[in-house]
């Protein structure tokens, strides 16, 4: 299988100290690819540097719900000049998260709105956060849509949400990346809504340094490496050949996120 991990943190210091061998467990793993997501400030600095270092490894930028309490006219500013940066793919991860509220939700809507129209105004993808916030996000991203026109694209990371969520994303032309949280014995319902998810509309990603795939979920901390799991893992619930799923998803991450 050749795969693009779509979401990882590889600034992270779980990883960022180790990063060459990181890399190289993934290459011989068969994750050739990499999206390094931004989440503040510093992270998307340091993620445009890491793909200066590596072949086919890219960054986006964002600010995440987290830190949205923080965001000033300074900080999207050099957000929008990263954005133009040439390994730069996306925006995000932005979005919100009404489960840890770390901060306010009405500046983690700001925030997020702001996000929406760097991208829109750059014609970039965007990478949502959504957590405890589904209805909500949802609104947003109409109303963006519908005051400013169509975003480029958009993708639901870390989808853990019911199989009608799924369908409400689908219909509104987004897309779904799932992680390891799929394989998890508990997660039933996440399965159920990768299988309405078409591999033109789904991508992997680990979410690294974090949620490790089952067999390896004792393994405290995620890779691109172990990926691969997750990817065996939905092949066999999509009843698809796991090479024909490999290449399917790989020719939708790199449609989506405009790569070579």
């Amino acid at each position: 299988m050749k795969l693009i991990d779509t979401h990882c943190h590889l600034t992270f210091e779980q990883l960022a100290g180790d990063i060459e061998a990181v890399i190289e467990r993934s290459r011989t793993a068969g994750v050739v690819g990499w999206i390094t997501v931004g989440t503040d400030p510093q992270h998307n600095r340091e993620a445009i540097q890491l793909t200066e270092w590596f072949e086919n490894m890219y960054a986006t930028v964002g600010i995440h719900p987290h830190d949205a309490k923080d965001v000033t006219a300074k900080a999207l500013t050099e957000l929008k000049e990263l954005a133009r940066s040439e390994k730069v793919v996306a925006i995000g991860e932005t979005g919100l998260d009404f489960h840890y509220d770390f901060s306010p939700r009405q500046d983690q809507r700001r925030a997020f709105e702001a996000q929406l129209e760097i991208a829109w105004e750059l014609n970039l993808p965007v990478i949502i956060h959504c957590r405890e916030a589904f209805d909500e996000t949802i609104n947003i991203l109409e109303q963006f849509e519908g005051l400013k026109g169509r975003l480029k694209s958009v993708v639901f990371h870390c989808f853990s949400g019911s199989a009608r969520q799924a369908r409400i994303v689908l219909d509104h032309g987004f897309y779904i990346s799932f992680t390891g949280v799929v394989t998890f014995k508990n997660a039933q319902k996440t399965r159920e809504a990768a299988k309405i998810v078409p591999v033109d509309r789904l991508m992997l990603e680990t979410d690294c340094p974090y949620m490790s795939p089952e067999p390896m979920r004792k393994q405290k901390i995620n890779e691109p490496a172990l990926m691969i799991h997750t990817a065996r893992f939905l092949a066999v619930l999509k009843d698809m050949d796991e090479n024909d799923f490999a290449r399917a998803v790989t020719t939708t991450s790199k449609s989506f996120f405009g790569l070579p």
